[in-house]
């Protein structure tokens, strides 16, 4: 009797762990299509943004960066950038958002194949997408560091400002420019498919587990 309630007893457990194991599959599979979605409509919004206030612009100076393109007062902000001697805004990661127009609805497509594959390498069409976030700061950081830095000291007024970093997130200050950069709904989109993403691969993991427990 005792052996056969022990056996009964593993049975139960091997089939409660057998539902859990099913409802983390399809829960998973729900969060990859969630995050396949959302990386696909962060193409429509802007995914940093920086507004530079003075004297003479009392309205404000912006620049909205998407992920393939600029928008905002790039040409006014351009004009003033000549006078210091520093880049075009339009000419700073362009090689990046070239690739972006390609890049981004592929990272959706491998993150949705990635959410009906039940192959041990699934996780592995997910993971540019999951590292998408970290890859955009890294890269804004870089060109904000090397926009300030290398300043054309032919310029007009190149004497008159040292070099500089333009602020990633927060308030800075650029000559006589108060300045407030922000990220925007498209990085918070990737940022939050990356969430998604790496609760997927826990349940898909735990999912695993529990088959081969049963």
């Amino acid at each position: 009797m005792e052996r056969t309630a022990r056996r009964d007893g593993q049975v139960q457990l091997a089939r409660r762990s057998g539902r859990l194991g099913r409802l983390d599959g399809r829960v998973s599979q729900v969060l990859l299509i969630a995050a396949a979605v959302l990386i696909g409509a962060s193409l429509l919004f802007s995914f940093w943004g920086m507004n530079l206030r003075a004297p003479q612009y009392p309205s404000g100076l912006k620049a909205q960066i998407y992920i393939t393109h600029l928008a905002g007062d790039v040409q006014e902000l351009n004009g003033l950038n000549h006078y210091i001697g520093m880049m075009k805004l339009d000419q700073a990661a362009a090689l990046e958002r070239s690739l972006a127009v390609y890049l981004i609805p592929a990272f959706a497509l491998l993150t949705l194949v990635a959410a009906f594959v039940r192959r041990r390498w699934w996780w592995l069409l997910a993971i540019p997408a999951l590292g998408l976030p970290v890859v955009f700061i890294a890269d804004l950081g870089a060109w904000l560091y090397y926009a300030g830095h290398a300043l054309d000291p032919r310029a007009p007024l190149s004497s008159s400002i040292k070099p500089f970093t333009p602020p990633l997130l927060g308030e800075g200050k650029i000559g006589q420019f108060n300045v407030i950069a922000s990220f925007e709904m498209g990085f918070y989109l990737v940022l939050a498919a990356s969430i998604l993403i790496a609760a997927a691969i826990v349940l898909r993991r735990r999912a695993a587990a529990s088959r081969l427990a049963g």
